[in-house]
Order: structure tokens, then C-alpha cells, then sequence
């Protein structure tokens, strides 16, 4: 069983920045793939990033390049999302995905994540 947590999230305006975090806890020793989502009211969770075991592979979303950077905290199944110049179409509840059983399919894809966390509120505001 894993426990995944997300914290960081807030209100903030336009052009603001946050750091979302995802501590993953159950597996000690191994080091897992991780992703976020996020869910805005009315629509279905959508990819935001993704980051490989190791960290060496890395996705993004085309709303997020340049804007967002997902990073891990070496040797631990710690992730953060920085989220900078944010916009209020990033409106959403951010969730952190952990994928231990595998492999097969791709990172953007929800149906790979085995666990996922209670999601953290991220609202901007113009």
C-alpha cells in the first residue's frame, strides 16, 4: 500500500507562482514514477506532468511548458510541481498519481497511476 500526500496548494493571482509537493510513502527503497493531474469543475482530470523513477524522463503538457517544472527529490518518492507565470485557466484540484505496478503504457496516461492522493486546491485569480 502506498500513501501519497499533496500540499502547497492556495489562492494566488495571475502571474504568481506556487510549488505544489507529493510525498509518496509505503515503498521504502524503491523509487517510483510519478505524475500530476488536476481536475477543474466541470471537466475531466487532465495530465499536467510526469516524471520518470529516476527522474531522467519528463513530460509536459503543451498549456504547461515553460511554466511549470516537475522535479524529485533525489532517492526519495518526494515530488514537486513549480507552477510560475500562472494563469486562471490552471484553476483546479491539483492530484499527484504514483505508479508502482508496471510497465506498459504511457505517462500521460491516468489509467497507469496505482495510487493517487486526496488533491490540493490551487485557485488563481485575475
Amino acid at each position: 500500500q502506498v500513501h501519497v500526500v499533496e500540499s502547497g496548494g492556495g489562492l494566488v493571482q495571475a502571474g504568481d507562482s506556487l510549488r505544489l509537493t507529493c510525498e509518496a510513502s509505503g515503498r521504502p527503497g524503491s523509487r517510483l514514477p510519478m505524475g500530476w493531474f488536476r481536475q477543474a469543475p466541470g471537466k475531466e482530470r487532465e495530465f499536467v506532468a510526469a516524471i520518470s523513477w529516476n527522474g531522467d524522463n519528463i513530460d509536459y503538457t503543451d498549456s504547461v511548458k515553460g511554466r511549470f517544472t516537475i522535479y524529485r527529490e533525489d532517492a526519495k518518492n518526494t515530488v514537486y510541481l513549480q507552477m510560475n507565470s500562472l494563469k486562471t485557466e490552471d484553476t483546479a484540484v491539483y492530484y499527484c498519481a504514483v505508479r508502482v505496478y508496471g510497465p506498459g503504457g504511457r505517462p500521460r496516461d491516468i489509467n497507469v497511476y496505482d495510487y493517487w492522493g486526496q488533491g490540493t486546491q490551487v485557485t488563481v485569480s485575475s
